[in-house]
């Protein structure tokens, strides 16, 4: 049976919808490639999971000390000044700035059992998050860790800050 209010109601669920999006920030992009809200780039072809597990192990793979981080996390932060503190290299990758940063978490968790950040790989292994990676440097633990990687990634820097580097 037709209801005069059922275009309506149609309208104003349409309405609805691309309000939610429009006070998040999105509706511009939201007929491309949809609101995603972690990243600050959209991409009209996200990695797959797959792709997600091999980017992974690919970073890991070419970087004796990677951290998997969020730039508001304050364990991320504990992470890397632990590394600053060493003068370790490391690399960063910021989820919440990575285009595909909610899959790449998606991966970590797969792939380490644990979905928090950050996630600390040296010479390939998860050793953890920040508290770990505080825990081990306070038994002088870490350090060791790293010089099994090789010179490249003991080197002090300069300042005594590290070198972190962040991919995107």
């Amino acid at each position: 049976m037709f209801r005069p209010c059922q275009h309506l109601d149609s309208f104003l669920a349409v309405f609805y919808f691309f309000s939610m999006f429009a006070r998040a920030g999105c509706l511009s992009r939201v007929a491309w490639t949809g609101c995603r809200r972690m990243g600050n780039f959209t991409s009209s072809t996200p990695l797959s999971s797959t792709s997600c597990v091999q980017y992974v192990r690919e970073i890991v793979s070419q970087n004796c000390v990677v951290i998997f981080s969020k730039t508001t996390c304050p364990y991320c932060k504990m992470a890397k000044n632990v590394f600053n503190e060493i003068g370790a290299t490391y690399k960063v990758i910021e989820l919440d700035e990575h285009n595909d940063g909610r899959r790449l978490q998606e991966a970590l968790a797969q792939m380490t059992g644990a979905r928090t950040v950050p996630r600390v790989f040296i010479n390939g292994n998860c050793i953890g998050g920040g508290s770990d990676t505080k825990q081990l440097h306070q038994q002088g633990r870490l350090l060791p860790l790293i010089k099994q990687c090789g010179p490249c990634c003991a080197e002090s820097s300069s300042d005594g800050s590290g070198s972190g580097q962040s991919a995107k």
